[in-house]
């Protein structure tokens, strides 16, 4: 990609409504559970073998980046009406979120999807991805390939660029990560707004993973709750990180999706196989304080059954509409039905047996982090149409 041209550029940095008391709340919740979580889709790529060798402690030694944050910028008012801001948009070629695996094919469903990618910069030299780094965009647009691609038959997807937090932000307390999540967010919500003024009468669906599910927590609390804007969403899917039910979903503005046939709610699950160990994630989750103030410790997640759209509940492998299994070099993917089950069991964990063989990236504990959307893409793909046939449905 060429090289970012610095006029996109204000000389001082533009905050937001993201700073303050939420922000600071925010910032409590990213230094105690986002290293656990959000860094696992970056270990699929780069870490996940040395993870097993190293642990937290010595990848938090090696990994967290050694220089001091640098105020960044904020983006030029316009910067997202250009398209080398996007990694997918209806009109760039090359769009990897409108990959498909063979059998199946991209349609404009009417809706437009947000979708905000997980981590893909591994780098220690800044706290924030550049956004001209080849690496962590080639890297996200893999991301894209394997889960902003089962939304593509539902609409028009669009996935910005951001300076996302790098992947050492979340191993450390330091008030640097804080700092890189809210220059990261900021981005994040300049780009929401350039959707929306894209997207003005289109049932809206949004959607992301791990850092990109925190950032979409916070858009949801900021420019979702209380407004005409909630109207329009048809659900949000924020998968991959972890939402109480009891402290955080409130705020958030959407219910809980109850069922397949719901529309204007929210889906959010995380995927263990047996034998799993999720202690880590749980006790790091219990030490963090909720979106209403009050501790998580010993809260319910929400866990949406991908299988069969409801909260909760058992689903056998027959319903499975199909899995993405990965070619060795990640290039393509064959879609086969009928080969994972899911449970949600315990406090909110998605688990689905002993686990397919989808790659070498599944994580300590037996997490499938890395495979939240595409061990169920075919059924994201098929919840996605129901609910904006649903949403059409209440809008007559």
């Amino acid at each position: 990609m060429d090289q970012i041209p610095p006029e996109k550029y204000h000389d001082t940095p533009q905050e937001g409504p993201g700073t303050g008391h939420a922000a600071e709340r925010s910032g409590r919740l990213v230094r105690k559970f986002l290293y656990v979580v959000a860094a696992f889709v970056v270990l699929a790529i780069a870490a996940a073998f040395l993870y097993r060798l190293w642990g937290i402690e010595l990848m938090r030694r090696y990994m967290t980046p050694r220089v001091t944050f640098e105020a960044q910028a904020g983006l030029s008012r316009d910067a997202y009406a250009l398209t080398d801001m996007w990694l997918a948009r209806p009109d760039i070629a090359g769009n990897p979120a409108l990959w498909v695996p063979a059998g199946q094919r991209a349609a404009d469903g009417g809706a437009a999807v947000f979708f905000i990618h997980p981590t893909s910069y591994l780098a220690t030299d800044h706290w924030n991805a550049p956004l001209d780094n080849v690496e962590a965009n080639d890297r996200a647009g893999l991301f894209l390939r394997g889960q902003a691609s089962a939304f593509n038959a539902a609409g028009q997807v669009w996935a910005p660029r951001y300076r996302q937090a790098a992947f050492g932000a979340f191993l450390t307390t330091r008030v640097d990560a804080e700092r890189a999540l809210d220059l990261a967010y900021r981005d994040v919500r300049q780009a929401f707004d350039a959707f929306l003024a894209a997207n003005p009468d289109r049932p809206i669906i949004l959607a992301g993973h791990s850092q990109g599910g925190l950032h979409l927590t916070r858009l949801l609390r900021e420019r979702v709750a209380g407004t005409p804007l909630a109207r329009r969403i048809v659900a949000a899917y924020v998968v991959g990180w972890p939402v109480s039910r009891t402290t955080d979903l409130a705020a958030l503005g959407l219910p809980e999706c109850a069922g397949l046939d719901q529309a204007g709610c929210l889906l959010s699950w995380q995927t263990f196989a047996a034998p799993a160990d999720a202690s880590l994630i749980l006790n790091t989750f219990d030490a963090t304080t909720g979106f209403d103030g009050r501790s998580r410790r010993g809260t319910p997640m929400v866990c949406t059954n991908p299988l069969t759209g409801a909260a909760g509940g058992i689903a056998p492998a027959s319903a499975n509409l199909g899995t993405l299994f990965p070619s060795a070099d990640l290039s393509n993917a064959t879609l086969e039905a009928g080969r994972v089950p899911a449970a949600c069991e315990g406090r909110g964990l998605l688990m689905i047996g002993e686990g397919p063989d989808v790659g070498p990236y599944v994580l300590p504990g037996n997490n499938y982090h890395v495979y939240d959307y595409s061990l169920f893409w075919a059924n994201v793909r098929a919840d996605a149409a129901r609910r904006l046939a649903a949403f059409r449905g209440q809008a007559r």
